[in-house]
């Protein structure tokens, strides 16, 4: 199986952005038939999605580090905060 054609939930962060960008570059020339543009967009917006939630989980565990008085420590995250 190709990427395009991966699950993007199976995908890694590059893997996902690196097809989002070639997504975005082909809508962009303008150039692909209407069927096409509606197909390759909403796999666009699934691997959008993909990367937005990877991103969201980087961040939170990235969060989690505090740096106290013995160096860094992790603490829960303080969801919805």
């Amino acid at each position: 199986m190709t990427a395009t054609n991966a699950d993007p939930a199976q995908l890694s962060f590059e893997e996902s952005l690196n097809e989002l960008e070639k997504i975005v570059a082909q809508l962009e020339r303008g150039d692909v038939p209407l069927a096409d543009s509606i197909r390759i967009y909403k796999r666009g917006a699934a691997l959008k999605a993909r990367c937005e939630g990877q991103l969201k989980d980087a961040q939170l565990a990235v969060d989690q580090i505090v740096m106290g008085p013995d160096g860094p420590r992790t603490e829960p995250s303080k969801l919805g905060q």
